[in-house]
């Protein structure tokens, strides 16, 4: 039978394939993480993995293995959770991500209701870019995040729509488009620009509807540099490497002299919402979910 702590250490390592980052999940040294999988690799009889001075990959047995034993495993970690609980109700500590100034403020407005409905509950808020969310979801850095969607990943859950804001064009200041008559901008006028892009390791529905690679009617859009943040992706644009789509919101609380904000004709809104790792639906999490709504509606 196997043990709970060889378990989580071989599991942790098939999803991290590092053992340096496996120990720092764990709270372990890196050393007792190796112990571990060594003393699990001998009582199976096989190796799960392969081992170089570079890279730690799964052997066909160990993928097996984490395939069989994963979801399993999580379904005894999630039940044991809400079983906690329930035992001690929304009590604790609730630490909610957010991606921008934004959806900042709408998590604090939601924070003091969802504290007003259950005082025992504490409530953390951090500050995270979009290459966060799903990190710390998984490893339970935070316990849900409010961002932009679509996050469509399997091992994460989208719960509704909570604002939605009209689409807009940053360009640079002196941008032909920024001194249109028109007061918006067809939204195939983008196969006419050159749109900065996002890191690939976002989920790719997100990543396409932030620097989407064809306009609504199928023209290719010229696709430029990648930006790692929201401030980065601006300081560009204003330097004339690029364009970039933007919520309408951005024009408020990013005012830069040299990047204009063009509003668009004929693009899908951008939408906000709440998004937390699938299976970990404690109280908390629904009761604030339950709060985010009932603010917003």
């Amino acid at each position: 039978m196997l043990e709970r702590h060889e378990l989580e250490a071989f599991l942790t390592l098939a999803e991290e394939l590092h053992f340096g980052r496996t120990a720092e999940r764990l709270h372990l040294s890196t050393a007792r993480v190796s112990q571990t999988i060594a003393k699990l690799e001998r009582r199976i009889g096989v190796r799960l993995f392969d081992r170089t001075s570079r890279s730690v990959q799964l052997t066909s047995v160990g993928r097996d293995l984490a395939e069989a034993v994963g979801p399993a495993w999580d379904r005894i970690t999630e039940a044991v959770a809400r079983a906690v609980a329930a035992g001690r109700g929304l009590t604790g500590t609730l630490t909610v991500a957010f991606t921008g100034p934004a959806a900042g403020q709408l998590v604090v407005g939601i924070a003091q209701t969802f504290r007003e409905q259950h005082p025992d509950c504490e409530v953390r808020i951090r500050e995270a870019q979009f290459t966060d969310v799903a990190p710390w979801l998984r490893a339970g850095e935070a316990d849900l995040a409010l961002t932009r969607h679509p996050f469509d990943l399997p091992d994460l859950v989208e719960g509704p729509v909570l604002v939605s804001e009209a689409r807009m064009l940053a360009v640079p200041a002196g941008h032909p488009f920024a001194r249109q008559d028109s007061p918006s901008l067809p939204a195939e006028s983008l196969a006419r620009v050159t749109l900065l892009q996002h890191p690939e390791t976002l989920p790719p529905s997100l990543r396409d509807d932030l620097s989407p690679p064809r306009t609504p009617a199928g023209t290719p859009i010229p696709l430029g540099p990648t930006a790692a943040t929201l401030n980065e992706l601006l300081t560009l644009v204003g330097a004339g490497t690029g364009t970039a789509l933007t919520g309408a919101h951005t024009r408020r609380y990013f005012t830069r002299p040299d990047v204009a904000y063009v509003p668009l004709d004929g693009m899908p809104p951008v939408r906000w919402g709440l998004v937390w790792r699938a299976g970990a639906e404690s109280e908390r999490v629904r009761a604030f979910a339950q709060a985010a709504s009932g603010l917003v509606d």
